[in-house]
């Protein structure tokens, strides 16, 4: 385990799955050592360099390839062994680096971060395989495999004239977090809908007293219009029934609408249920109604049929009085003034 704690990357397998990786860190390593020179041909470095670089190179290997190659201590040696047995995995990840390459598309991703780190794998076991593949492929790509619903948005980025791919992957990634930002704002109420005002509760509590639930916390003692306690400026009701300011005192009418009024209304205003006078269904209001409208036309007809034929006209005929009793008496204002003769 002390072995395994030094080790600066992975060791090479047995079966050379990371012999190409292995090669890279190996080389890079070496030379931060000042020990590049030890794995090329014809070097003429010093015996000590050569076991330096011989014990970094054994370290990081499998047990069983430490076995195979115990007798050889020149590092060159041990470079070109390893070369000659485990290159041809650049003619087996090739084919598969191509495939993936040919089968690349960003619309079969779901985010453009997870379509960026599968661009740069394969690109890099290309690389590694001697294959070169340029900005302007890597663009390429890109462009030609956008969605089929998001042709205009392809054009208009290939008329901004990327040179780099960093740079393309940058103003999508920007695009994505805009896209996602907008979604949200969409999805957090209906559209022409407006956020619910805040009300401030007045509560009648138990000793008598209103309370104001938006300033519940005691502030401003003594100060304002409302006062809970003091005196003077904060009397709005003069006299014994004014108290000290802001306070009703509990009365008997108090009471009997805590004890009796209160439960009934209560149970009432639970009963309540919208009702939306635009079509006549429940559970919505007018302003954030869906219904179509040729199905609102015809429940305002029926609403104006219903109450035309709800109507009473009362028509009262010359001749007919208001009354049955068949008295037929009429007065008239001159009945109760009196004659030019004086009677």
């Amino acid at each position: 385990m002390s072995n395994l704690a030094k080790l600066k990357f992975a060791a090479l397998e047995i079966s050379g799955k990371n012999y190409l990786p292995w090669v890279l860190d190996a080389e890079i390593h070496l030379d931060a050592k000042g020990l590049g020179e030890t794995i090329k041909d014809g070097n003429k470095t010093t015996c000590q360099d050569k076991a330096n670089a011989m014990i970094f190179l054994r370290r990081h290997l499998h047990e069983g390839l430490k076995n195979e190659y115990l007798t050889i201590k020149d590092p060159q040696i041990l470079w070109s062994n390893l070369k000659e047995r485990y290159d041809h995995q650049k003619t087996v990840i090739l084919p598969n680096a191509r495939y993936d390459w040919m089968h690349l598309r960003l619309q079969d991703f779901k985010s453009v971060s997870e379509y960026n780190s599968t661009m740069f794998q394969i690109t890099s076991q290309l690389k590694l395989c001697g294959e070169k593949v340029t900005d302007m492929d890597m663009l390429e790509k890109t462009y030609s495999t956008f969605h089929a619903n998001n042709i205009v948005l392809q054009t208009q980025y290939r008329e901004k004239g990327f040179k780099k791919y960093s740079e393309l992957i940058s103003c999508l990634l920007v695009a994505e977090q805009n896209n996602e930002l907008l979604m949200k704002n969409h999805e957090s109420r209906p559209t022409g809908s407006t956020p619910l005002a805040e009300a401030n509760i007045m509560s009648y509590n138990e000793k008598g007293n209103y309370r104001d639930h938006a300033n519940s916390s005691g502030q401003g003692r003594g100060r304002g219009q409302w006062r809970g306690r003091g005196r003077g400026r904060g009397r709005r009701f003069g006299g014994r029934n004014g108290g000290r300011g802001g306070y009703f005192k509990k009365t008997h009418s108090h009471l009997q609408w805590n004890r009796k009024d209160h439960t009934g209304e209560k149970d009432k205003s639970e009963n309540v249920t919208n009702i939306c006078y635009r079509c006549g269904a429940k559970g919505h209001w007018s302003r954030v109604c869906r219904t179509p409208k040729h199905l609102v036309d015809l429940y305002l007809q029926s609403v104006k049929q219903k109450r035309k034929n709800t109507e009473t006209n009362i028509v009262i005929e010359d001749g007919e009085g208001d009354f049955d009793s068949g008295d037929t008496t009429h007065l008239e204002v001159d009945d109760f003034f009196p004659t030019p003769e004086g009677n």
